[in-house]
C-alpha cells in the first residue's frame, strides 16, 4: 500500500494551474505546514490577501468538496506528525539503551501528544491566538502548584513578544492587587490540573465579576474553572507515575507562542531586538562561539 497523497502533494500537483491569488494562497497554506491550514477560513483568506472564495475555489481544485474537507485532510495530517514518534517504539525492543521505565513513561507521552492533538478544535486555538496577539488587552497569567511552572514558561515568551504581559505572585494573598486592575479588556490564562485548586478556582471567580476574559488550560476531566472559562484547552496529562506529566499543555503553549509571534511581528521583532541590545550591554549572557 503507496503512501497516501498528502494536501502538500496535491499543491504541487497542480501548481501549473493555480492563478495568482490561488498561488498567494498555497504560499500561505505551505509556510506553516500543515498547521497553517488549521485556521478558520477567514484568517487564512486574510493572511493571504485573498476572498474566502478563493480558498473554497482552491479546495475544490485540489479534488476536495470544500474547504472543511481540505482542512480536515491538514488536521490528520498534522496528527500523523506527532503519531509517527509513537510508531518509532514498536523498534525500540530488548537493544534499546534505556530501561523498561523510561519506555512506558515515553509511550504514555507520546499517546497524550497524539491524544491531545485529535481532540483539538482549530478554531479554538485560533480564538485564543487572536486575544493573545491583541496588544491592547492586559494578560494576567497564574498556575497551581504543579501548573506554575507551565504559566511561568508561557509568561516568559508572551513578556518578550508583547507588552502587558503579568505573572500573578505565588502567594493568594496578593491576588486581589492584580484583580483590582482587571476589566472587561483584560484577559486572564490560568493552568489547572487534578487536584483542582480552590485558590485558582476564587481567583476565576473574582475575575469574572470584573468582566475579565478567562483562557484555561486543563487536563482531560476539566477543572471546575471550565464552567466559567472563555476558552478551554484540555490536554491528556496521565503517565506511569505519582505526577501527571503536563507535556501535552507545553505542545500547546510553544504552537500558541510561535502562531502569536506571527500575528505581532511587528513590534515582536522591535522587542527581541532591543532585548538582545540589553543583554549584550550587560553581558548576562556569554557570547556564542
Amino acid at each position: 500500500m503507496g503512501n497516501p497523497v498528502t494536501v502538500k502533494d496535491r499543491l504541487h500537483d497542480h501548481a501549473g494551474t493555480l492563478t495568482p491569488a490561488e498561488r498567494q494562497l498555497s504560499g500561505v497554506l505551505m509556510r506553516d505546514y500543515p498547521v497553517g491550514g488549521l485556521q478558520s477560513i477567514t484568517k487564512i483568506a486574510d493572511a493571504a490577501g485573498v476572498s474566502t472564495p478563493t480558498v473554497i475555489r482552491l479546495a475544490r481544485k485540489l479534488g476536495f468538496e470544500g474547504f472543511p474537507e481540505l482542512q480536515a485532510a491538514m488536521r490528520d495530517e498534522a496528527s500523523e506528525q506527532f503519531k509517527t514518534p509513537i510508531g518509532k517504539r514498536e523498534k525500540w525492543g530488548d537493544a534499546m539503551p534505556v530501561s523498561a521505565g523510561f519506555k512506558a513513561f515515553a509511550e504514555a507521552v507520546f499517546d497524550n501528544l497524539s491524544r491531545t492533538i485529535d481532540r483539538l478544535e482549530p478554531g479554538t486555538l485560533d480564538a485564543i491566538a487572536s486575544v493573545l496577539a491583541d496588544r491592547q488587552r492586559p494578560l494576567f497569567l497564574s498556575g497551581g502548584r504543579i501548573t506554575r511552572s507551565n504559566a511561568d514558561y508561557f509568561y516568559n515568551h508572551l513578556q518578550i513578544i508583547r507588552p502587558a504581559v503579568t505573572l500573578l505572585g505565588v502567594s493568594s494573598n496578593v491576588w486581589p492587587q492584580y484583580i483590582l486592575d482587571m476589566d472587561r479588556t483584560s484577559v486572564l490564562i490560568l493552568f489547572d490540573i487534578r487536584r483542582y485548586e480552590r485558590d485558582l478556582a476564587r481567583l476565576a471567580e473574582l475575575a469574572k465579576e470584573r468582566d475579565a476574559e478567562i483562557i484555561l488550560f486543563t487536563d482531560q476531566w476539566g477543572s471546575p474553572i471550565s464552567r466559567l472559562a472563555d476558552h478551554v484547552v484540555n490536554a491528556m496529562i496521565e503517565v506511569p507515575s505519582s505526577w501527571d506529566s503536563t507535556l501535552a499543555i507545553n505542545l500547546v503553549i510553544e504552537a500558541l507562542v510561535a502562531e502569536v509571534q506571527t500575528r505581532v511581528s511587528d513590534t515582536a521583532r522591535e522587542r527581541i531586538e532591543a532585548l538582545e541590545d540589553m543583554f549584550q550591554s550587560t553581558r548576562i549572557f556569554r557570547k556564542s562561539t
